[in-house]
Parts: structure tokens; C-alpha cells; sequence
């Protein structure tokens, strides 16, 4: 079967050789997606026949966002924490105890529930591709277990064992990371796609997140890294010397830490709700993109320091708070999530590509920024299909 999606005012197809700018931007236009890809983009006045018909009214049209980082898979939530933290009290990153422990705790049925329950969330604000971390189990049970049912959601699965050191273990860092690159990772490889670690004060120092990346690529997973988030560190600079498809967070970068990043295929991920809900200094993505750093936007959603899905509420910090232009953000949050997942299927809307679509309430995709907190996006599809 076959769809056209016509009547498109602006069409961001994120692929320069088809429309305007770097966004690729054409108007009066249509498409046109058959088997959940896209097999046809141009003017709507020349636009083939297809099988079912989706007339948008002159809206805009963009690619779905690529959320390439959240942790979607715990129980409970962490309310108290953030009253606490916006009467004053910093984040430190201690509250992931309290998530792993309400994880642990939970059955399956309840972690699968809230994960369906976010998910549908963020699709309805134009998320038609997200990455899944575990870290919120840290037994070997428990992380297989997360994985498992993030898999039901996702492909882009990712092995977060060593998100910190649980209580259990504690002083005894070197027994955890042994039973996180042993146990730990044999259960879990066969659920996930990526291998991440937390190297950040309080989490785990470059040597032993170098040990639990090897040990992860040596187990045919990707590397990606949580990185300098609540300081200056070497996180950044392992994410390159490894090869990781992306440092992420980014906060707190040194111009060698940035240098770095433009002189490798490592993509600087910002996560500009975490800054939001905890009271931190966003990271210069102005810096970062002038420098040539590729970089992309996620949501990290997770319930103690980002409890948002949103996509655009994400895009919308980024132009306020870090200096990226409304079209800069966008490709971020698409093309860049994309590039972090090293997909070439998703993150733009020209043949090949996955019919992975949002069509806003808008006239423009610059109405994203513009109007913060409104829920502009009007339709979904995902493989061709609504959502």
C-alpha cells in the first residue's frame, strides 16, 4: 500500500539537494511512502497517484525526532528531589539509588506499563525514534531483565551497567566493574545494541570506564558515553579515543575537549532538559557547532534529572538557553539524533528513508521554538502508518 501526504506548506526534508538550505526545505509540496519508506518527494502539483491520501491543509511537515538518550525503563519517580533541588539543593546524582532500588522492587507488568506509558507519550510529540537505557537494575538480573523489555519498545538498546556503583558495592568499585564486564555484560549483550558507562565524580573514574567499554565492543556492542556532565573530566576524551558514536551532555567542555570532538565521528549529544530540572548551566552548543562538531538534541527522560518526553520542549531550550538557531535545533533533535545512532534511515524525509513523519499545527517548523509548551504537533506516522 501506498500513501501521499500532500498539501504539505513546508516540507523539512533535512537532505539540502532536494529543497533550500541545510534543512532541505520545500514548499507546496508532497510525498509520497509505500512499505513504511519514502518513495517520492516534490511539488504537491506533481505528485503520482497512491493508494490513500492525506491532505495536511498547508501545514508544516518534519522528520520525526530521534531521541537518542533516555533511560525509560524504572519504577516510581522522584518528585521530592526535584522540590528539593529547585529550593536550592544541587544535583549530585546520588538520587539514582532510590530509582534502582523502586526498580528492583517492581514486576515486570508494572516496568512494561510505564514503559509503554512513556513511549506513547513521546510519540505523540513526534518521537518516532528512541534509544532505551538500562541502568536503573544493576544485578545482572535486573539489567538483562531492563533490556529485555526495552527491546520490546526499541532496537536502539542500550547496556548501562555501569551507571553507578549500587549501595551494595560500595568502596568496592573494582568487584562491581568485574561483575559488570563479566556476568553482568554476558546476560545482557544479547539485548542491546550499545554499551555506556557514567564517567563523571561520584560515578566511575576514565579507567574504569575505558574497562567496561572495551569489555562492551569486545562483546560486539557500540560505545557511548556519559560525559562531563557535572564537571570539567575526561569523559569527552574517552568517548574519542574509543571511537563512541556519542559523548553525551557535554556540560562542562575545555577547548581540547571540543577540538577533539570536530576531529572525530563522535557526536556531541546535549541533553538541555537535565540543566533545566536541575538548576545547571546549559552547555555552548555555539561553541561546539562552530567548531564543526556534530551535534545532536535528546531528551535524556529519566525521573530524577530530565522527566520530560518532549522533544520539542527540548528544541525550544536549545534555541532560549544555548544559543542554537530554530533550524539548528531541528536537525539536532533528527538528523543529529540520527547521525548518534549512526542511522541512515531516519532523521530525514527523502527517498530511502523510513516514513517517519510529524505534522504540526503550524506553518513552520520554526513555530516549534516559537511557541514553547504548545502541543503543535498534530500527526504522527511511523513506517507510513498513524499513529
Amino acid at each position: 500500500m501506498s500513501v501521499l501526504v500532500t498539501n504539505i506548506g513546508e516540507l523539512v526534508t533535512n537532505d539540502p539537494a532536494l529543497g533550500e538550505g541545510p534543512l532541505g526545505i520545500l514548499t507546496d509540496a508532497a510525498l509520497v511512502a509505500q512499505e513504511g519508506h519514502i518513495v517520492w518527494v516534490g511539488p504537491a502539483t506533481r505528485a503520482p497517484a497512491a493508494d490513500y491520501g492525506l491532505d495536511v491543509a498547508g501545514a508544516a511537515v518534519i522528520p520525526g525526532f530521534v531521541d537518542s538518550h533516555t533511560h525509560l525503563v524504572f519504577a516510581g519517580d522522584r518528585v521530592d528531589e526535584f522540590e528539593a533541588r529547585m529550593g536550592g539543593t544541587p544535583y549530585t546524582g546520588g538520587g539514582i539509588a532510590t530509582t534502582v532500588a523502586a526498580t528492583r522492587a517492581a514486576d515486570d507488568a508494572t516496568l512494561r506499563a510505564n514503559l509503554a506509558r512513556l513511549v506513547i507519550e513521546a510519540r505523540r510529540q513526534g518521537t518516532t525514534t528512541i534509544e532505551i537505557k538500562s541502568g536503573y537494575g544493576l544485578t545482572v538480573a535486573d539489567e538483562a531483565r531492563s533490556l529485555r523489555l526495552a527491546r520490546e519498545a526499541t532496537p536502539e538498546t542500550t547496556f548501562l551497567g555501569a551507571h553507578v556503583v549500587p549501595p551494595e558495592y560500595a568502596g568496592r568499585t573494582e568487584e562491581y566493574v568485574a561483575l559488570v564486564t563479566g556476568p553482568m555484560l554476558a546476560e545482557a549483550a544479547p539485548h542491546a545494541r550499545w554499551v555506556d558507562v557514567f564517567c563523571e565524580r561520584g560515578a566511575f573514574d576514565v579507567d574504569a570506564a575505558r574497562t567496561v567499554l572495551r569489555a562492551g565492543m569486545a562483546a560486539g556492542l557500540i560505545p557511548r558515553v556519559h560525559a562531563n556532565q557535572l564537571g570539567p573530566g575526561p569523559g569527552v576524551a574517552l568517548a574519542v579515543e574509543v571511537g563512541a558514536a556519542s559523548a553525551d551532555h557535554c556540560t562542562h567542555l575545555s577547548a581540547q575537549d571540543i577540538d577533539a570532538l570536530a576531529g572525530s565521528e563522535t557526536v556531541a549529544t546535549l541533553l538541555p532538559g537535565a540543566e533545566f530540572s536541575t538548576r545547571s548551566p546549559y552547555p555552548d552548543a555555539r561553541r561546539l557547532l562552530d567548531a564543526g562538531v556534530t551535534v545532536a538534541l535528546a531528551s535524556d527522560a529519566n525521573p530524577g534529572s530530565s522527566y520530560t518526553t518532549s522533544m520539542p520542549f527540548c528544541l525550544a531550550l536549545a534555541v532560549r538557553e544555548m544559543r542554537m538557531t530554530p533550524a539548528e535545533a531541528l536537525w539536532a533533535a533528527t538528523a543529529g539524533g540520527a547521525a548518534a545512532l549512526r542511522r541512515d534511515d531516519v532523521g530525514r524525509l527523502s527517498p530511502g528513508a523510513r516514513a517517519d513523519l510529524a505534522v504540526l499545527d503550524a506553518p513552520s517548523y520554526r513555530h516549534l521554538a516559537y511557541r514553547p509548551g504548545v502541543p503543535l504537533v498534530r500527526t504522527v506516522l511511523i513506517g507510513g502508518e498513524p499513529l
